[in-house]
Order: C-alpha cells, then sequence, then structure tokens
C-alpha cells in the first residue's frame, strides 16, 4: 500500500550554481518526495531522501503558492532560466493524475515566462501539451541562450534498455520503453524539441556498440532531436541504497556479472573515466553516423 503524505514547503525553486552542460538548467523543481517508478538504479536512493522511496510518496501540496512568490521575485529581476522538471523525482507519476502539482507549476511557469526542461519517462505528460505548448512561445530565454536555442520547452524521456523485460526488472514501475518512444513521437509530431537520454546505460547490459547502435538508431526513428548518453553510477550502503539494490538484482538474475560490476566499479560510485570517455566517444560516433545530436546544442 502506498502512503501519500500531504507536506507544505517552504521552498521549491533550487538556484543551481551554474547551468548544468548536459541539460541546461538553471533552476530545479521537485513536486513530489518518492517515486512510484521504483528504479532500482536511482541515485536518489543513495541520499537520506531514498529509503522506502516507491512505499512512503509526499505530495507538495502547496508547492504553487510557493513557486508563485519565488518566480514573481526572479522575473522582477530578469533572473530567466530553463528551469528542469524534475531532477530527483518523476513529475508525471501516478499520483499527478490526482494532485496536478506539476500542472499547477507549469501554469506558474507560464504565467513567469520561464523556459521548462521536462523530464520523463511517463505519457502523462501528453495532457499537458496544452500549456507546454503556450510556455514554448512566451518563454523568455537566457541572454547567453538565445543564438544557441530557440524553444522554449524541451522534453526528455529517460531510458535504459530497449530489452523491455530487463526494463521491467530494474524500472517496475515505468511505463515500457516503447510506450515511451511513442509518447515522444506524439511530442515531436506536436511541435516540441524532444529527446531521449539513455542514462543511465547498464554496463554488460546495454553498453556494448551494438545496443547503443541500436539504441541511438531507434532514438532517431522515433523522431529524437537530440541523444544522451551517461553512466550508471551506484551510491550508498544502506539496505535500501541504489548500489545494494542493484547488485541484489545482478545476483538474482545475471550472478555472472557480478565479478564483473565490482571489477568495474571497485570501491567508486562511478565507473573509470576509461570507460566513460569510451562511452562518450563511442556514442557522439554513433549520433553522428545517425545525423542526430549527442548533446542539446
Amino acid at each position: 500500500m502506498v502512503i501519500v503524505n500531504e507536506i507544505q514547503v517552504k521552498s521549491i525553486l533550487n538556484k543551481h550554481k551554474r547551468r548544468d552542460d548536459w541539460f541546461l538548467d538553471d533552476y530545479s523543481i521537485n513536486p513530489y518526495s518518492g517515486c512510484l517508478f521504483n528504479c532500482i538504479y536511482c541515485y536518489i536512493r543513495g541520499s537520506k531522501y531514498g529509503e522506502n522511496m516507491a512505499k512512503t510518496l509526499s505530495a507538495k501540496i502547496n508547492a504553487p503558492e510557493v513557486l508563485e512568490k519565488q518566480l514573481k521575485r526572479r522575473a522582477k529581476k530578469r533572473e530567466y532560466g530553463i528551469i528542469a522538471l524534475s531532477t530527483s523525482t518523476e513529475p508525471y507519476q501516478k499520483i499527478e493524475e490526482k494532485y496536478k502539482i506539476t500542472r499547477k507549476l507549469l501554469e506558474i511557469i507560464l504565467k513567469y515566462r520561464f523556459s521548462v526542461h521536462i523530464l520523463t519517462k511517463s505519457t502523462l505528460v501528453l495532457r499537458d501539451l496544452d500549456l507546454l505548448r503556450e510556455i514554448d512561445k512566451n518563454a523568455i530565454l537566457p541572454e547567453d541562450l538565445k543564438d544557441k536555442i530557440k524553444e522554449g520547452v524541451i522534453i526528455n524521456f529517460s531510458i535504459s534498455t530497449l530489452n523491455e523485460k530487463l526494463a521491467k526488472l530494474i524500472e517496475r514501475g515505468a511505463p515500457k520503453p516503447k510506450k515511451r518512444l511513442e509518447t515522444m513521437q506524439k511530442c515531436k509530431d506536436e511541435g516540441f524539441l524532444v529527446g531521449i537520454s539513455y542514462i543511465p546505460v547498464l554496463p554488460f547490459l546495454s553498453d556494448s556498440k551494438g545496443q547503443l547502435d541500436e539504441m541511438i538508431k531507434t532514438a532517431k526513428n522515433y523522431g529524437a532531436d537530440f541523444v544522451i548518453v551517461g553512466a550508471l553510477t551506484l551510491f550508498g550502503n544502506g539496505s535500501a541504497d541504489c548500489k545494494t539494490l542493484y547488485y541484489k538484482f545482478l545476483e538474482k538474475h545475471y550472478p555472472e556479472l557480478v565479478p564483473k560490476y565490482r571489477n568495474l566499479y571497485k570501491i567508486f560510485f562511478a565507473p573509470p573515466k576509461e570507460y566513460q570517455k569510451k562511452l562518450e566517444e563511442r556514442s557522439k560516433k554513433l549520433c553522428e553516423k545517425y545525423g542526430i545530436k549527442n548533446r542539446i546544442i
């Protein structure tokens, strides 16, 4: 049984020290704490916010009122930037159908003419295309991005593997990868800037040259404007942390890979720089092969 706590927050808009190089966000908003999609690799599981994240959810019910105050101040100072929605939870998980917090936040974002980057695995984003269309037309872009990007909305779908059997094991509550691709295609057909974040690709499971080739080709076929590829990170040692849960998954379903993972990660949360560099170079070449950008800009 899922328990949803209705909570009040003092702040909802997070200002980053610097713009994210990959996702271009200057700000981030998380309308919920916890997530029903229950992805075992989620980096949030390695933090204090990740324990029992699929069992105990929090809805930040006063988030729209708080965002109104915060964006009003930012707009008055003309501190426009791209807002990522969301970075540590799914903005369109099932409970959004009831609470509509994400939609209410988008209404505030539209009112103050900020840009938005939607990060999602959900088909529910289609509900809000009307609002996103207005944001796209009316957003004021940061001055230093105006010659690099024209759109006020970016819609970005997260996928770790095209193998639906594997996806079901690691992303138990999320829509199937094909559903995400089809949803992205619908967003593209409506004129939005769309892309796929293959983050994280899974060592020895979805990171081979052949698998990456198929993933990037598939993204292109479904209309993606960009593809971003990133490595798997494994944080924490607690019973509910992503590192612990991911190794349990391997031990049950792919025991032969456990020694390979231990050799690759050793005591670190990320694979070696050599692995990450090779992944980046391979992805860049494949994006060039299929005529698709490997970054948003």
